[in-house]
């Protein structure tokens, strides 16, 4: 390296900002996080449009959410390696950029398989740029100021979908469902430039990055994307006619996760006694000998399920349940979002002090709570439905605010150093493997329950059959929330 070239490393980095410079890192991935976030849940107030546009029916519609989702949840897997690989520069910049281009190409899109293919790159991208911040929240900082970063990070990450909705929806009614696709565009160019500024060029753990190092799961990986596609498929499938074909989807989907753990067993065992070239486990199994891992690792699975069920739920709920427009539901979710990104850098002070367990806790209650309340939002009582669906929405988003800033803070504490990396890339993957399965579960349920009370989804006049269907499904988001109570309660620390 010559006298005139800076040098981009992160000990380059940390001697020319000094202590300031952790910060100013997270607050770099921060930016990028917020356009994966938005991009994962903005789509949903367009939804409705979009279907008409290309008239689809609910189930095909549903893939643009859930192809996001499966692209998302398997391409966290390589996060790990692709930082050891390639360093997290440029490693970031290129998920940026991938990010980018998927919005433009589905705000141009002119069919729906090009539309569903942006949202698969999309998915992809922010796979990938997810892991990261938690990578650096436990690397880069004290456990004395781990809580505290990450209420910060959270505080903005989540300020992204709380304004998300209520912009998208001005713009779905201003300029159509396109609009949408575009919204990540300033937050990508943001991002790139704050990386060229201060993301380091090291791996993690502060070494170079190794071109040459081991090689990419592959076998893994395919396990991995083939089995949550048949997950998917099979849940679709469920409230078909093909029952046969949905059951079989759901078998096979058991198989691949058999199969996809007996492979990562071995490639765990190949690494005690490896050559160099053998390939790194997609999925380092040894983490769950760890209880704390194992019980977060569970309540981030069914957290998912619930988080990511009602994102795809609450303005489905709003606009064909209730017959609003986006714009209102987006003005109704805003209030929620505000308090959630208030909640979070509060919790995340406690996060320092507080057992993770009871914070876990209390949040998963809160959100079990704020479901079940949904069903007192009723049509024939319109002066209270607004205020009702605001104070509901609002005590949901305090759960999350409780559930954010801990879990992973709690789950991956006991966790060797080394081993973090992995750690961050298996519980989000299994949180968003969760969240794909919800966002199926909820539009199978809703579709089965509708059809069940003799009504039809759609734009139409409001029903009393409809409303008792999303008041069904909303029951069963409260009790995944309940059940998740008995693993977080296990998250404490032994005695």
């Amino acid at each position: 390296m010559t006298p005139s070239t800076p040098d981009h490393s992160l000990q380059g980095l940390q001697a020319r900002h000094g202590e300031r410079y952790r910060w100013l890192l997270l607050l770099s991935v921060m930016v990028g996080t917020m356009a994966a976030v938005m991009s994962s849940t903005i789509m949903n107030v367009a939804i409705p449009d979009m279907s008409l546009h290309f008239t689809l029916g609910q189930e095909r519609a549903q893939w643009v959410t859930s192809g996001f989702m499966v692209a998302m949840t398997v391409s966290m897997l390589t996060t790990p390696w692709l930082l050891g690989r390639f360093g997290y520069r440029r490693t970031y910049v290129a998920c940026t950029w991938l990010l980018m281009a998927g919005g433009m190409a589905g705000g141009f899109a002119t069919h729906y398989p090009l539309v569903l293919a942006a949202r698969v790159a999309e998915g992809l991208a922010a796979g990938v740029l997810q892991p990261i911040p938690a990578i650096i929240i436990l690397r880069a900082f004290q456990p004395s100021e781990q809580g505290r970063a990450s209420g910060l990070f959270g505080m903005g990450v989540v300020l992204a979908p709380a304004l998300g909705p209520s912009i998208g929806g001005l713009l779905v009614d201003a300029f159509g469902w396109r609009s949408i696709f575009f919204m990540v565009v300033p937050f990508c160019l943001a991002s790139l430039w704050l990386a060229r500024r201060y993301v380091p060029t090291t791996a993690p753990g502060g070494g170079a990055a190794n071109a040459r190092g081991a090689g990419l799961d592959w076998g893994g990986l395919l396990l991995a994307s083939a089995g949550t596609l048949c997950l998917l498929n099979g849940l679709v499938a469920l409230h078909g006619t093909e029952s046969s074909q949905a059951f079989g989807l759901l078998g096979l989907a058991g198989g691949l996760l058999l199969a996809f753990v007996a492979w990562q067993r071995r490639a765990l065992q190949r690494r005690l006694h490896p050559p160099a070239t053998t390939a790194e486990p997609l999925m380092n199994l040894s983490l769950f000998a760890d209880r704390r891992f194992a019980m977060g690792s569970i309540v981030a699975f069914i957290y998912g399920v619930a988080l990511f069920g009602s994102t795809y739920l609450l303005p489905v709920f709003m606009q064909m349940g209730l017959g609003l427009s986006p714009s209102y539901v987006g003005s109704i979710l805003l209030p929620a979002g505000l308090v959630l990104a208030v909640t979070i850098a509060g919790v995340g002070r406690l996060a320092d002090h507080q057992p993770t367990h009871r914070l876990v806790s209390t949040g998963l209650l809160l959100l079990s709570l704020s479901f079940a309340l949904m069903v007192t939002v009723d049509l024939q009582q319109p002066t209270l439905i607004i205020p009702l669906l605001v104070s509901w929405a609002i005590l949901g988003r305090i759960g999350l605010g409780f559930i954010l800033p801990s879990l992973n803070l709690g789950a991956m504490r006991g966790l060797d150093k080394t081993l973090i990396p992995q750690g961050a890339s298996v519980i989000n993957f299994l949180r968003m493997l969760g969240g794909a399965t919800g966002v199926s579960l909820c539009g199978i349920v809703l579709e089965w329950r509708v059809a069940a009370h003799g009504a039809r989804l759609d734009t139409g006049p409001a029903s009393a059959g409809r409303m008792l269907a999303f008041g069904e499904t909303f029951w069963l988001l409260s009790g995944l929330c309940a059940l998740a109570l008995v693993a977080a309660w296990r998250l404490r620390d032994k005695a």
